[in-house]
């Protein structure tokens, strides 16, 4: 079996209904050697701050976000004492900065409040980075709110909420943009005309998404990308009972698409019968390709949905090693590459109805796994798997299961 990265060892601290908090010493600790292992791992970039320290709290001089906003300066760590800051929206242009929760968890609760009639932060900044904040309510005037709007620069958030926002997060159309999200949770929309979305990235330079959780879409996807290159390793988007997303994953404008290791769940009330759409409003990049790599794909509308959908016929199309569970066989086109790609049964694993898709050790399909190359930069080989409710573990050896868990 993997051994746990970190997950066990962090606190929680209310985090979206998880469990107690560790003492603040113990928490600290525990915190500054997840980071450690992320970053070892791969996959977390580093930070780097010239050390200069800014304290956030009710009882710190400087009490708000929005203050610590304006006080800030490039390669600052702000560090926010846990608690619920209300009506506390702010806009960071500093490059190189880190936000960082202290002692718990952070919750940020729009209350009516927002930053340029964008969400409730806006961030420019080159380098930024965002750790154990939760981002609830955000709403404005023309209903296209988010919890954070990516507006130019580059961010990373690690262990971050997004619940009951028209949007959870949104980016702007530059091409200079990279966007990196680990251990995140995005949640709950608030019921909105049009289509929001948990996670809409606009046309940018990068996207890479990892160990983090999508649930309960509202008319809109769990996880919407136009950027040129998506590296979607090790997550869980499943729309949960209740949910009424449309696609679970969708690449309007093709790109380059690496999704490996997830576990992707179609629900019964899905408002859109494809699970999974590519290039569907026109490909906008120069390279089309996409990489279905050990994903377990799970379709549980009763009249059966629709697994992919490539409308780029240039594209690139490798499938390999996945399992499709529920719903009709894979319709695959004749220039699609495929190997290892099976139907499972429900009873082929260990709790299906419990959202426990291991394969069980007498199955079949163990060890039917194959070599898929590399594309998009990286070997097509997992080296982790999700870990509920984010996170991720690393593979005790080579992955030689299809689907999305080896143990």
């Amino acid at each position: 079996m993997p051994a746990a990265l970190s997950r066990e060892h962090i606190a929680s601290a209310g985090r979206l209904g998880s469990g107690p908090a560790l003492g603040p010493q113990v928490q600290g600790a525990a915190v500054l050697r997840r980071r450690e292992l992320l970053a070892a791992a791969g996959l977390l970039p580093l930070a780097a701050h010239a050390g200069t320290v800014l304290k956030v709290g009710p009882r710190r001089a400087v009490r708000s976000l929005a203050a610590a906003a304006r006080q800030a300066r490039d390669g600052m760590l702000i560090e926010i004492d846990a608690g619920d800051y209300v009506g506390d929206a702010a806009v960071w242009t500093q490059s190189d900065l880190t936000l960082r929760a202290v002692g718990g968890r952070v919750s940020l609760v729009a209350a009516g409040a927002h930053a340029q009639g964008k969400g409730l932060f806006v961030t420019t900044g080159r380098r930024m980075r965002i750790e154990g904040l939760d981002f609830s309510g955000a709403t404005v005037p023309d209903r296209n709110g988010a919890g954070i709007r990516l507006e130019a620069g580059s961010l990373t958030l690690l262990d971050c909420g997004f619940r009951d926002n028209e949007n959870g997060l949104l980016t702007a159309n530059q091409d200079d943009i990279e966007l990196d999200i680990v251990d995140c949770d995005f949640g709950t929309i608030l019921p909105r005309e049009g289509k929001t979305h948990n996670l809409y990235v606009g046309a940018i330079k990068r996207l890479a998404v990892t160990g983090s959780y999508f649930h309960h879409g509202l008319h809109g996807h769990l996880l919407k990308s136009r950027a040129a290159l998506n590296h979607i390793l090790y997550n869980r988007l499943s729309d949960e009972i209740g949910g009424r997303a449309s696609y679970e994953l969708e690449f309007p404008n093709g790109g380059v698409a690496v999704v490996m290791g997830n576990l992707i769940v179609q629900s019964s009330t899905t408002e859109n019968p494809h699970v999974i759409s590519f290039g569907v409003e026109g490909a906008t990049w120069a390279r089309q390709a996409l990489y279905l790599v050990n994903n377990t794909l799970v379709d549980q509308l009763p009249s059966g949905g629709i697994w992919l959908r490539v409308t780029p016929p240039q594209a690139e199309v490798v499938l390999a090693n996945n399992l499709l569970v529920g719903g009709p066989k894979l319709a695959a086109e004749g220039y699609w590459t495929r190997r290892a790609n099976f139907s499972a049964d429900w009873s082929e694993f260990v709790q299906a109805a419990r959202d426990d898709y291991r394969l069980k050790p007498d199955s079949a399909l163990r060890g039917r796994a194959q070599e898929a190359g590399e594309g998009g930069g990286l070997k097509l080989a997992p080296t982790r798997e999700y870990r509920h409710p984010h996170g991720t573990v690393a593979l005790s050896g080579p992955a030689r299961n299809p689907g999305a868990f080896q143990g």
